[in-house]
């Protein structure tokens, strides 16, 4: 599967206010901070946009 992802969660760090929160790779509506309500990623049909910084994966 050449192109393909595999969906998984992220740790992710909000660039408002440093809240470290968890996202699914291919989340399918957008994800709020939970502390200051900006949005951490974007539905795009596959996998989100993510516009947080990416600390890692979680197994």
């Amino acid at each position: 599967m050449r192109g393909k992802s595999s969906p998984k969660f992220l740790r992710v760090r909000c660039t408002d206010c440093s809240n470290e929160q968890l996202v699914y790779s291919h989340a399918s509506t957008p994800v709020r901070c939970q502390v200051c309500s900006k949005t951490l990623a974007v539905p795009r049909g596959g996998k989100a946009e993510v516009k947080a910084t990416i600390l890692g994966t979680v197994e």
